[in-house]
């Protein structure tokens, strides 16, 4: 496998992506965008676009959140630069599509099919990217904030749209879940909602623990299997 960084501009910044590919395969192949948690692109997204790349042979590239790899490592140093995007359609969604550009430009890639999985507010960011109508196959979010920009937009998404969630995430009530539902019903859209028994926030993540909030985030082997497994049953569905 290699893994190479993307340079490419979003939104003013300066973003550098982590690209991962097996090398041996010849020709285009499917590809997947990876969007990071709100601290920015981190370990986490990195090693599930290595992993997209050496378990399916897609191209995997986790993409640059805050510019330049910038890691933001505080939670209250985070909230702010990430409240404009949670409210400004024309930002976060340059993030998103100027990440699929510059995927899409590589040669290995196979343009028709691309998917959008992300992690936290980078599973939000997969759905912001499908209701631009952008041409991806899947979006797919973890852990994911389902409060959108612009749910008025829901009837031009393309994608099949998959949301996996933690039962007991104080940040994703059930009025949450069914507000979504609603917004995707009322597009006619592709979706599914699973929910997690027992389960909180950053359950794939296994330094999630770290925070010392087991209430709101904490890591399940148990949910990080099966989501990354129904996760790749839709991209083997979607990219036929």
């Amino acid at each position: 496998m290699k893994t190479e960084s993307v340079h490419y501009e979003a939104d003013g910044l300066k973003m550098i992506g982590h690209l991962a590919y097996d090398e041996t395969i010849s020709g285009s192949r499917p590809a997947v965008l990876v969007f990071p948690e709100a601290f920015g692109l981190g370990d986490h997204a990195k090693s599930r676009a290595e992993r997209i790349a050496s378990e399916f042979g897609y191209v995997g590239m986790a993409c640059d959140l805050h510019g330049e790899q910038k890691l933001v490592t505080q939670i209250d140093h985070v909230m702010p630069l990430l409240q404009p995007l949670r409210t400004d359609a024309a930002k976060v969604r340059a993030r998103t599509v100027n990440a699929l550009a510059a995927l899409v430009a590589r040669p290995e890639v196979d343009a028709g099919r691309v998917a959008a999985i992300g992690f936290c507010f980078g599973g939000t960011m997969s759905f912001e990217l499908a209701l631009v109508g952008a041409d991806i196959k899947a979006a797919v979010g973890f852990h994911s904030g389902l409060h959108v920009t612009s749910p008025d937009d829901a009837k031009q998404v393309r994608a099949k749209v998959l949301a996996l969630l933690g039962a007991d995430d104080p940040s994703i009530p059930a009025e949450a879940r069914e507000a979504f539902s609603k917004m995707l019903n009322e597009g006619g859209v592709d979706w599914q909602i699973t929910v997690y028994g027992g389960v909180v926030h950053s359950f794939t993540n296994k330094h999630a623990d770290r925070m010392g909030r087991p209430d709101f985030a904490r890591y399940d082997a148990k949910a990080d299997t099966r989501s990354w497994r129904q996760m790749s049953d839709l991209l083997a569905e979607a990219f036929v």
